[in-house]
């Protein structure tokens, strides 16, 4: 019994591991996604695009495929590539979506001070 007991939660504890915290990059912005037929979104109601290997990564960090998502208003933070489409997609949690400010514009991030360490932006 006592076998059997360890065996589940190690089971356990291998299938459900802890979420470690995510960094983003500098660079990330943040926004509202809506897939609408993949590699059409909307980004903040407007259109916009998937870049070719564009990764969408959950909120377990595992890597999401876009059909999965058609439909879901989901709250993000995103980078571009030089085009202008959307390469990484971290679909945020709600501890990670209440981390304000976050900018959601090129103009706020370059005004803005970055803390990387702390995962924090701070206004001028």
């Amino acid at each position: 019994m006592l076998r059997c007991a360890l065996l589940v939660s190690a089971l356990a504890a291998t299938a459900f591991p802890v979420a470690a915290q995510r960094t983003f990059p500098a660079t990330a912005l943040r926004g509202e996604l809506v897939v609408v037929q993949p590699p059409d979104v909307r980004l903040n109601g407007k259109p916009a695009r998937l870049a070719p290997g564009a990764r969408i990564h959950n909120e377990t960090n595992m890597v999401q495929l876009s059909g999965t998502l058609v439909g879901q208003k989901r709250v993000v933070n995103y980078t571009v590539d030089p085009l202008g489409h959307l390469h990484d997609v971290w679909i945020l949690t709600a501890s990670e979506a209440s981390r304000k400010p976050w900018p959601t514009t090129q103009q706020e991030a370059q005004t803005w001070v970055f803390d990387p360490t702390q995962q924090r932006w701070a206004k001028p």
